[in-house]
């Protein structure tokens, strides 16, 4: 499998709608498409228009497999963008804290 960074833009108006979504990508991405797609983790940014977006980064065998994934949640996928090399300067926080 190829590592991917998956951008959804203004997807979801509330976190509650973002965490519905989450758990259907979950059950999806386990039960139906287990040999294609394998989600690693997501980053929740704030968009300009007060919606929320994310920056996912998946495990997949094609684009169109995370395509195909995204479809079946009923999400989108506005780029899916293949990873080249990984550079970790620090290892991710355990949670992130929004700045207020």
């Amino acid at each position: 499998m190829q590592l991917y960074v998956i951008r959804r833009r203004t997807a979801w108006k509330t976190p509650e709608e973002l965490e519905a979504t989450a758990g259907r990508s979950a059950r999806i991405g386990n039960e139906e498409m287990s040999d294609q797609v394998r989600w690693i983790r997501s980053y929740v940014v704030e968009e300009p228009s007060g919606e929320l977006g994310t920056v996912c980064i998946y495990e997949a065998v094609s684009p169109e497999a995370i395509r195909e994934h995204a479809r079946r949640v009923g999400m989108p996928a506005d780029e899916v963008v293949s990873v080249a090399r990984t550079v970790v300067v620090r290892p991710d926080p355990v949670e992130a804290v929004a700045a207020e």
